[in-house]
């Protein structure tokens, strides 16, 4: 049986919190060289209203914007033992979390309590949130 930490995937959108979620990911990673990161950046659909916009190149930017983010984030782990993969998914953030664990098994998920979303986590319920009631693995949320 794998110990607790052998996979570890971090949502990550650059914000503070999520910087802090990385950092705290790493320091658990480096008890043991052969622990798995997966560093994931879940891209939130669209919903326009009202607007018209060149939706295609705003998709394009934002993808973009995305992968340039996630090879900082590689580049910053360079000198970390562990392996590690980078991961940029579109989607429902919660929702796709939880999946890519299951799908990579991982058996720890540390994530921020708050991403770059604030105002709408007040309304439609956070991330972690969402991530913490339907994950099949640990969730360790850093403030």
């Amino acid at each position: 049986m794998a110990k607790l930490g052998s996979r570890i995937l971090v949502a990550y959108d650059g914000s503070e919190l999520s910087e802090k979620a990385l950092e705290t990911a790493v320091n658990i990673a480096g008890e043991d060289a052969g622990i798995e990161l997966h560093v994931v950046n879940v891209l939130e659909p669209i919903v326009f209203t009202g607007y018209e916009v060149q939706i295609g190149e705003l998709l394009e930017q934002r993808k973009a914007d995305a992968d340039a983010k996630m090879k900082k984030v590689q580049k910053s782990l360079e000198d970390v033992k562990n392996p590690v993969q980078v991961h940029v998914l579109e989607g429902p953030p919660g929702e796709r979390i939880v999946n890519l664990a299951k799908e990579k098994n991982c058996d720890l998920i540390v994530m921020g309590s708050r991403g770059l979303t604030g105002i709408k986590e007040f309304f439609l319920g956070s991330v972690s949130h969402y991530v913490a009631q339907r994950s099949n693995c640990p969730v360790l949320i850093v403030k």
